[in-house]
């Protein structure tokens, strides 16, 4: 199910997996579920090769092409909708992230993982893993996901309301009320 592609896209997907994989506590059960699940997706846990945080569509995406343009991305995933995005950054990241709306997933946390390379109903990959484990720098990250919140303005996405974006893991600046 999972091998079908072209040469090094297959060969790609197949090294993402076995590295997104190593991550499960039986690695050889994650590839099973992935063939056996309908949708192509395993529940991996976070926190020893990596961590997810995990924002707003609206917030992520333009985060997202902020990095793209800095040349350094590692894996995106988006859920149904694109309503959430979710950056995987190195282990212990969740622990130190500050931000509000930023949801932190590091260890004793499980996330829903589709096999790399194959479209799902439910989540998917705006950016593949890559073998070698590449992960988003969580400064750059950061600076991202603030650029992309000034340009979303004061109440977010169009004005709905929504929070305005997260400070970052040392955000320490007094905001308006504080004294």
């Amino acid at each position: 199910m999972h091998g079908t592609g072209t040469g090094t896209e297959a060969d790609g997907a197949g090294a993402a997996a076995g590295w997104l994989a190593a991550a499960a506590p039986d690695p050889a059960a994650c590839v099973a579920a992935w063939e056996r699940n309908p949708l192509g997706v395993a529940l991996l846990p976070a926190g020893s090769r990596w961590d997810v945080l995990i924002v707003p569509g609206w917030l992520g995406f333009p985060a997202l092409e902020v990095l793209t343009r800095l040349g350094r991305t590692g894996p995106v995933l988006a859920d149904f909708g694109d309503d959430r995005t979710g950056f995987f950054v190195p282990p212990g990241t969740a622990e130190r992230w500050v931000g509000t709306g930023v949801r932190a997933a590091g260890r004793g946390t499980w996330i829903v993982v589709p096999y790399p390379g194959v479209a799902t109903g439910g989540v998917r990959w705006v950016v593949r893993p890559e073998a070698d484990g590449t992960l988003n720098d969580p400064v750059l990250l950061e600076l991202a996901l603030h650029e992309a919140a000034a340009s979303a303005g004061p109440r977010g996405p169009g004005g709905s309301g929504d929070p305005p974006g997260p400070p970052g893991p040392a955000d320490s600046r007094a905001r308006p009320g504080d004294r």
